[in-house]
């Protein structure tokens, strides 16, 4: 029997990076002689994180174009040439039966070239506003796995299933952690506890909102904050006032994100798709801030989808330093909101998320077995 040749391409952030480990490790275990080959952008997180994964990959010179005035867009044109080619190349060389993208640099050439050699082609589209990449390769991928409903204003209706976003299989089972979580953090299984989540990176506004709230956690010893800032952030914010409050805990970064959601009782989080989904599976009540640095305000489009079923509250960006904690303490003091928050998102979660994507590749494979 022929094995099936996957190639997998995305990268550039977790949000592209983890759903394509996710991907490859589900069909992996549906068909164990799958043969895999990942292809992201050099200098990236994926060509770290994937062979971490015990993938193997190649790189492509290749950046984003700025939308802001810059010399790099310059060298623009040159990368995409160049790694339009190469991409080409690695098809040619590779003869895979499947091309997967789940977005980021390299995901553009390469199922551009693979979809000119006639290689059916998987999109996995985490975000609620599809990228401009992705609806022009839609035209011709054979399918579209998405996370959020209304998609066909973006992708042929044909075309689209919808999955969820794959995630980490250690945050499907939170219920059994929580005593090992307050342990592990050393918390006090007395208090409520607020997690605040930057990202591994960190997020100005949500560390800035802490610090200029001190006043506030100082007069509520009863409840207790993780913060994690991100490694970026550590420094600038270690010595401030927040920090020090015996009922706060600031880490540059979490090594266990699953006991991390155990432990709480209200996250306050950035709006990633990835993150999302993973909350959704959390089914804890959520406090998003989305980020307005991103293309499209995509944050701000996957919070409100959340919202508009009542499985979220939002704060802008602008308003964070006003209402950020405020709203994370209005929920723990709130029984039945906290309740109704952490049913709502329950629902929208898609544990099977990655299982069912794998299962979609597999169903490309034309390729005749002998």
């Amino acid at each position: 029997m022929t094995k099936i040749k996957i190639l997998i391409t995305g990268g550039g952030t977790g949000g592209h990076v983890f759903p394509a480990i996710a991907i490859a490790d589900a069909i992996r275990r549906l068909q164990p002689d799958a043969e895999f080959l990942f292809v992201g952008a050099k200098g990236k997180m994926e060509m770290e994180r994937v062979p971490q994964a015990g993938y193997p990959i190649e790189g492509l010179n290749i950046s984003g174009f700025q939308r802001s005035l810059s010399l790099r867009n310059v060298a623009f044109p040159y990368k995409l040439l160049t790694s339009l080619w190469k991409a080409r190349r690695i098809i040619e060389r590779y003869q895979p039966d499947v091309v997967v993208g789940t977005g980021g640099y390299a995901s553009g050439p390469v199922m551009k070239a693979a979809q000119r050699a006639g290689v059916p082609t998987l999109i996995q589209e985490q975000n609620s506003y599809a990228g401009v990449t992705n609806k022009l390769l839609a035209r011709k991928a054979s399918a579209v796995c998405v996370a959020y409903d209304h998609m066909e204003q973006f992708f042929p209706a044909e075309k689209i299933i919808f999955t969820g976003n794959p995630v980490r299989r250690d945050i499907l089972d939170l219920q059994n952690k929580r005593q090992e979580a307050i342990q592990y953090y050393g918390l006090d299984p007395q208090k409520k506890t607020i997690v605040i989540v930057g990202g591994s990176m960190g997020a100005r506004t949500l560390n800035n909102a802490l610090r200029d709230n001190t006043n506030l956690l100082k007069n509520n010893p009863q409840v207790q904050v993780l913060w994690q800032c991100g490694k970026f952030y550590e420094f600038e914010f270690s010595g401030c006032d927040t920090a020090a409050l015996p009922n706060v805990q600031m880490k540059a970064f979490i090594d266990r994100m699953d006991l991390l959601y155990a432990a709480a009782d209200v996250v306050v989080s950035r709006a990633g798709a990835l993150t999302i989904s993973e909350l959704c599976l959390v089914s804890k009540p959520v406090v998003l801030v989305p980020s307005p640095n991103v293309a499209e305000d995509h944050q701000t489009k996957n919070a409100l989808a959340l919202v508009e079923k009542g499985a979220a509250r939002l704060v802008r960006d602008a308003e964070a330093g006003g209402k950020m904690l405020q709203e994370a303490m209005l929920i723990l003091e709130n029984d039945a909101l906290a309740f109704s928050l952490g049913e709502s998102i329950h629902h929208l979660g898609r544990p099977n998320a990655a299982e069912q994507i794998a299962r979609e590749v597999l169903k490309l494979n034309t390729r005749t077995e002998s």
